[in-house]
């Protein structure tokens, strides 16, 4: 009997995390903090009070991290669809790669001028806060979509920008443990992950995409779990052959998205609900792994709130502003592109990567990356849509589907 009410406790305490998460997103029709956030922090403050939750390691939230963003990044590309991301391939793609690296090599000057980090730990740094997050945009969006192709193009960059970091961050990594690392280790790894990924991604989306349509699934609500068991394959193949399966999964959501797939609007729903959970379990798994009493008030919350300023004010405006100049856009629009670069999940994995590889300094990054989460996902996210607001970028919530 102490078996089943051990594991009795255990059902609780997730059942009770899920349903905490489904209050957290209701919530934020009154209250404009991101859920994210709040389980951020909550699970922070609880594991300081009660020591016997911290017993997560980063091991473990790696882990997580990497099974929520293979639900995150599919259905991030499937929100997309190719249809849309056909007709802004040349903005994304620049500010998912381009953007990506440019804004690594700001950051890497500023943690290695401003923060004391010699260039290897500060380009680790760099690459760690260099990614946007899109499950942390549709959950600060609260179900509301953007008009016009400034939507369009910071879901697509959010989701082809986090392949790209977690590459870069691979690169990074076995520079700085390798006796015979160069610069041009990190391109090789780079140019290695991305380009596997991308051609895994298209070609498990050839055999994904007609399977969903010629194979007869007893039960429409199978086809979600179809969709999401061809995500897992395609990402383990990818990983399998040292490619990015990040990019591998984001390009087969943009390829099943708008494909006219069967019950493709049941698939988006479950891959949508799934994502906003993901991102919930992510926060909380960082936040249970980071002790409060244990972070420095100078080197961790003082310079990370610093670096989350320079990264939002300084860092992402002088990277994407000029990179969108040739884009027909208001510049309202431009602007609201800029601040809605919001960091979530990946800079957490990205952390917990460094932690592992044991590089220099791997505790403060990881901390700092726990400060600019948050600041990001709370000031930033907060303010988003009183941002589109002001600067004229129509937003609407959706009417539900009729039942039928």
């Amino acid at each position: 009997m102490s078996e089943l009410t051990d594991f009795g406790l255990v059902v609780l305490v997730v059942s009770g995390a899920f349903l905490a998460a489904l209050a957290a997103h209701k919530l934020t029709e009154f209250f404009p903090v991101p859920p994210p956030a709040l389980f951020l922090v909550a699970a922070a403050v609880a594991s300081d009070i009660w020591p016997g939750l911290s017993e997560l390691s980063t091991v473990d939230v790696e882990r997580i991290a990497v099974v929520a963003l293979v639900v995150i990044l599919f259905d991030g590309g499937m929100q997309v669809g190719w249809p849309s991301f056909r007709e802004s391939v040349v903005p994304i793609s620049v500010l998912g790669v381009v953007g990506t690296f440019a804004t690594a090599g700001v950051m890497t000057v500023f943690a290695h001028t401003l923060f004391g980090f010699d260039w290897t730990t500060a380009g680790i740094l760099g690459a760690a806060v260099a990614p946007t997050d899109p499950a942390v945009m549709f959950s600060v969006l609260g179900g509301r979509e953007i008009a016009g192709r400034s939507g369009t193009i910071l879901k697509g960059e959010s989701g082809a920008n986090d392949p790209v970091g977690i590459a870069l961050m691979i690169g990074m990594l076995d520079f700085a443990t390798s006796d015979h690392g160069t610069f041009w280790t990190v391109v090789k790894e780079c140019a290695v992950e991305m380009s596997v990924g991308l051609a895994i991604g298209f070609a498990g989306a050839a055999l994904l995409v007609p399977g969903l349509r010629r194979i007869s699934l007893p039960s429409e609500a199978l086809y979600p779990l179809g969709a999401l068991a061809g995500a897992g394959v395609i990402y383990g193949v990818a990983a399998v052959a040292h490619g990015s399966g990040f990019l591998a999964v984001f390009v087969a959501g943009l390829c099943v998205g708008g494909s006219g797939v069967p019950h493709e609007r049941q698939i988006e729903q479950v891959q949508t609900s799934l994502a906003s959970v993901a991102e919930v379990v992510v926060f909380a798994g960082l936040g249970l792994t980071v002790d409060l009493g244990s972070l420095d008030g100078r080197l961790v919350w003082v310079d990370g709130i610093l670096l989350a300023a320079l990264l939002a004010f300084v860092a992402r405006p002088i990277v994407v502003g000029p990179l969108l100049v040739p884009v027909r856009l208001r510049w309202g629009e431009r602007v609201f592109i800029v601040w809605g670069g919001l960091k979530g999940a990946v800079p957490i994995l990205l952390a917990a990567f460094a932690v592992i590889a044991g590089v220099a300094d791997a505790q403060r990054i990881y901390g700092l990356v726990f400060v600019v989460v948050l600041c990001s996902v709370v000031v930033q996210g907060t303010s988003l849509p009183f941002v589109a607001t002001r600067l004229g970028v129509p937003m609407r919530v959706p009417e539900p589907e009729p039942s039928s």
